[in-house]
């Protein structure tokens, strides 16, 4: 049976050869890209070069994961790691084919329930951030809190008819978490956003229907009417979200209870 660590190995540095340019650093690259004779110049050959950028590959992913583990309060010995790379390639391993396998498998169990027990501790801490930071914007004048905890303040109200869940909106916006770190932008990419009203997060489904076109709100939205206890990317789990927003148009949805003309063949029939 072949050793699992060879195995392991040869998966992880044909996935981080596929994608390499995704660990490559901006300066390091930048820093290549000016004085490529003096890096050609370390290799006899090509096999030299490309076998020197696997390592160099292999070795940032794995300086990047040894990061990641560290934030989950695993610390795990660099020098056993690159000792164990070393061993497997001499055919020297100092564990079995079945110790390896089994220390992995305790290893990603014990990744697995820290990552688990740093999300719950980190959810926790967004929940109750979030519940002072709207205890405190509540507290606003023009600042509203409607019965399902949304909260709001109306800049310019707009003029016309708000919208209604089936009608399609135009609008700019901004959103924040309550730190202030941006996650999305209208503004900035050129663009604004167009949907149905009832297609969204419920913060801004119910939000949008207190402002008619030209207006302007911000929002303030509990998790629970975001993205709850599971956050998406770029949105922690529990997250208290803010938006500015501005309704730049309204575009009603067709009457689907229109009734057809009745052909004139069915009425002279009903005149007969």
């Amino acid at each position: 049976m072949k050793s699992l660590f060879k195995v392991t190995l040869l998966a992880t540095t044909m996935a981080v050869a596929l994608s390499a340019p995704a660990f490559a650093a901006p300066a390091a690259a930048a820093k290549e890209a000016a004085a490529p004779a003096a890096s050609n110049a370390a290799f006899k050959n090509d096999d030299q070069k490309s076998a020197y950028a696997l390592g160099a590959s292999l070795g940032r992913y794995m300086e990047n994961s040894l990061k990641e583990q560290e934030k989950l309060g695993i610390t795990l010995d660099k020098n056993q790691l690159i000792a164990g790379v070393q061993d497997a390639f001499a055919d020297k391993s100092k564990l079995s084919d079945q110790e390896i396998e089994q220390t992995l498998q305790a290893f990603e169990a014990r990744v697995k329930a820290s990552a688990q027990a740093k999300m719950e501790k980190d959810a926790k801490e967004n929940a109750d951030k979030g519940k002072a930071f709207r205890d405190t914007f509540a507290k606003e004048k023009g600042v509203k809190t409607s019965s399902t905890g949304l909260m709001y303040k109306i800049d310019k109200a707009g003029t016309g008819e708000a919208p209604t869940d089936s009608d399609t909106v135009v609008v700019n916006y901004k959103g924040t978490l309550i730190d202030g770190k941006e996650f999305d932008n209208s503004y900035t990419r050129g663009e604004p956003l167009s949907f149905r009203l009832d297609g969204v997060i419920p913060g801004w489904t119910e939000g949008l229907k207190n402002l008619k076109k030209g207006g302007k709100i911000k929002l303030v939205i509990p998790p629970e009417l975001a993205y709850g206890k599971t956050g998406v990317p770029g949105i922690p789990a529990n997250s208290t979200l803010v938006f500015d927003v501005e309704l730049l148009d309204i575009k009603p949805a067709p009457k689907a209870d229109a009734k057809p003309e009745a052909a004139p063949e069915a009425d002279a029939a009903k005149s007969k």
